[in-house]
């Protein structure tokens, strides 16, 4: 009986280890490294697990610890499987389509000309161009050969992932551009590590307006124009790493606030997080969703590109605020960047 009773509680404690990297969240771990970082391939870890428990039946002294596991992983895939399956709502009456492409051109590794293609085969309202500095957004638009976009580019720091540029189609007339600036209780004003080019500098020709905005990389806010009321967001997501979880989770604070926000938008970019972040969905919260597991697209991984889909996780997002409707989504490869393009379709108010 004593021997028992010890099987069940080593069982359970070994449930409760087993499902630390997977729901850090439940013990307060999930902004502490290397969980934040874990947890972002949540659904390969639930396979895992899956096998992990299936292994261990094979011994008869661990089919409790083994059942317990098992249960876990069932549970876990019941939780993630909605996202893949989820189908999208027809568009309301009283409501326009809007294309959204995001695509990482990883600096300008990307090649201009493949990112400049699928521009003109998909012809989306709005380019969202994470790590594009002033010369890679003007080498793509210089490819679109005569499809017409207006462009911009805001850099926070002479960090080159700190761009991002935006292309905006010419359909939707005289668009304003512009970013929130720093907030310096948000954020600091430099990179660590980095300066800020002079004119005559060199980059200085290369990465326009440098001005740390309240994400620590920069973000662009589109509005006017034939927009109405709703504003679109080219946004990048500062990355969870060891040293700088505090970092990536502010910007995710900034992206709640334009959640919480009365005016209709859509953010799109690279936003180094996850469904299966908290902080991410914490931040989406009651008002946002992002497009792809609401239309059955939850598992296409975006990152990293060079790796078999299976073990890719999905950072690259469309969000949209509430009364914009999710349509479609759709990954694209682009040669030379690490991040797959992400393709949406949404219904906004007229």
């Amino acid at each position: 009986m004593a021997w028992n009773v010890r099987r069940v509680v080593l069982s359970v404690l070994f449930l409760l280890i087993v499902a630390l990297p997977l729901y850090p969240e439940l013990y307060g771990l999930d902004e502490v490294t290397p969980f934040t970082q874990l947890v972002a391939f949540r659904p390969q870890l639930l396979v895992l697990a899956g096998v992990l428990g299936v292994v261990m039946l094979l011994r008869w002294n661990w089919r409790i610890a083994a059942c317990l596991v098992i249960l876990l992983a069932l549970t876990g895939g019941a939780l993630t499987v909605p996202r893949d399956l989820s189908d999208p709502e027809p568009p309301p009456a009283g409501t326009r389509e809007l294309t959204v492409l995001v695509a990482n051109v990883i600096g300008g590794g990307a090649d201009a000309g493949e990112v400049a293609k699928l521009i003109r085969e998909t012809r989306p309202d709005l380019v969202s161009l994470p790590e594009a500095q002033v010369d890679v957004r003007q080498d793509i638009q210089a490819h679109l050969q005569g499809v017409s976009y207006y462009g911009y580019t805001q850099q926070a720091n002479a960090a080159v992932e700190s761009a991002t540029s935006v292309l905006v189609s010419a359909t939707l007339g005289n668009v304003k551009f512009d970013a929130e600036k720093l907030d310096t209780g948000k954020v600091s004003s430099e990179q660590p590590g980095t300066a800020k080019p002079g004119a005559g500098e060199p980059g200085a020709e290369t990465i326009g307006p440098v001005q740390q905005t309240t994400t620590q990389f920069g973000h662009i806010v589109v509005t006017g124009g034939n927009l109405g009321k709703l504003r679109l967001i080219a946004y990048h997501g500062y990355p969870p790493l060891p040293s700088a979880v505090t970092t990536w989770k502010q910007d995710l604070l900034v992206l709640k606030d334009w959640c919480a926000g009365d005016e209709p938008t859509i953010v799109a970019g690279d936003f180094n997080a996850t469904t299966d972040h908290a902080d991410f969905r914490s931040a989406l919260g009651s008002h946002c969703k992002s497009v792809a597991p609401s239309v059955g697209a939850g598992l296409q991984g975006t990152w990293p590109a060079d790796r078999p889909a299976v073990f890719r996780t999905q950072i690259d997002h469309v969000v949209v605020t509430e009364k914009i409707h999710p349509g479609k989504f759709r990954t694209y490869e682009i040669e030379g960047s690490d991040h797959r393009a992400v393709l949406a379709t949404v219904a906004v108010p007229k």
